[in-house]
């Protein structure tokens, strides 16, 4: 009965997460900086980070923060902030590598909790989620639907972002693959950092 509202929503969350984000550019970066174990960690963080915007839309928090501006924009500042104080730790971690880096040019990752912290906080303080999320909830999935039939929806959600982020891990955090990056380790630190830079004044400019 709820199979046309799942592959709704499925298709929809596709073309979400593929998109660049805040989420790709941490990932990608402890794939390629800590390995393939920082980059499944990260991305564990990453999903349950989805379960935070999914018990907002069915609490009926979301709704509330996208009818007040003042509040959203509260969230937006929170959460440039972070993209700004990510970016700025990247610019920084790329000063201090005084010679192009190796293989072994990088330390070996965070450990496994701060991993999960980075990627549930930079997905949980993304307001374009909140509003993605939002959307979904309220647009996509009938008021009628079942709340038992809600939670099965945000569970496959965040399973969903967990094994794609996941597969960009195993990928990413390949040796060849963190070889060849590694070898421009200056300026892949200086690009992640202008890439969360520009998503911090991004989100800032964004502000009603």
């Amino acid at each position: 009965m709820y199979w046309a509202e799942f592959f709704t929503i499925a298709i929809a969350h596709l073309f979400a997460v593929a998109s660049p984000g805040p989420d790709f550019a941490v990932v990608m970066r402890q794939c390629i900086t800590g390995g393939t174990r920082s980059g499944l960690w990260t991305s564990f963080g990453v999903g349950t980070g989805i379960l935070l915007h999914v018990s907002y839309c069915l609490l009926g928090v979301a709704l509330l923060l996208s009818s007040s501006p003042g509040l959203f924009d509260t969230v937006k500042i929170v959460a440039a902030l972070y993209l700004l104080y990510l970016g700025l730790q990247s610019l920084r971690a790329s000063f201090k590598l005084a010679v192009p880096a190796t293989q072994t040019g990088f330390a070996t990752g965070l450990r496994p909790i701060r991993a999960f912290l980075l990627g549930f906080f930079t997905n949980g303080l993304n307001p374009k989620a909140t509003l993605f999320f939002l959307a979904l909830f309220t647009l996509v999935i009938d008021p009628g639907t079942p709340l038992g039939i809600q939670i099965v929806y945000g569970i496959y959600l965040a399973l969903a972002t967990f094994a794609w982020f996941a597969s960009l891990s195993l990928l990413m955090g390949r040796q060849d693959v963190r070889g060849f990056v590694l070898k421009a380790g200056v300026w892949f630190e200086r690009g992640m950092g202008i890439i969360l830079l520009a998503l911090a004044a991004q989100l800032l400019l964004s502000r009603s």
